[in-house]
């Protein structure tokens, strides 16, 4: 079997071929949207292997199938791939920025408000930026499992063990506090820098 020396030409070719089913434009533009995120990609990390970078796009066929059911097309006789009969096609209408922020700031709000509304608002924002994060089209699935693990569970459990234990004698709830924060913040700005456009 002939194999191609140009891999990103390659995919570029499976992603233009899986979504036939696209208006000529759109499929285009699919195409070139996705020509601009390698080339940017390949500038911000130059020792990147070109393999990895388009492991991290995603499957060609993935690709096509999001963007024939955010044009509104399902995939002829696979109503589980279609989203089935009359079922809103899924688009990525929550800026990525709107998850990390409500992540990040869940703490400082409970810091800043210590007594009833604050943690309670605390907590709604955590749990909404988890679900948006879950949900969001900018991250592939272990991206996200990471992001919900370190900004999500390890602070919730941190300051829950830390609440219930009265935390170490005399030492104060700013230092886990503080050390929380920046996990928060390390792990958001990660997020941000491997965004999908």
């Amino acid at each position: 079997m002939k194999t191609s020396a140009d891999p990103v030409r390659d995919y570029l070719s499976a992603v233009e071929r899986e979504s036939s089913a696209l208006p000529a434009d759109r499929r285009q533009e699919l195409v070139a949207d996705l020509t601009e995120h390698i080339e940017v990609t390949r500038t911000e990390r130059p020792g990147t292997a070109i393999g990895e970078i388009l492991a991290e796009l995603g499957d060609p066929r993935t690709i096509a199938a999001t963007a024939l059911a955010e044009a509104g097309h399902g995939t002829a006789g696979d109503p589980a791939r279609s989203g089935g009969a009359g079922a809103p096609a899924r688009r990525g209408k929550v800026h990525p920025l709107v998850p990390l922020l409500m992540l990040t700031l869940s703490l400082p709000f409970m810091m800043v408000f210590p007594d009833l509304p604050g943690p309670l608002f605390g907590v709604l924002f955590r749990i909404t930026g988890a679900v948006l994060l879950c949900t969001s089209v900018h991250w592939v699935a272990v991206q996200k499992t990471t992001g919900v693990l370190l900004t999500a569970v390890l602070p919730t459990a941190v300051i829950a063990t830390w609440n219930l234990t009265d935390g170490p004698s005399g030492t104060p709830a700013l230092v886990a506090n503080l050390v929380t924060l920046a996990l928060l913040v390390c792990t958001s700005v990660w997020l941000w820098r491997v965004r999908r456009a």
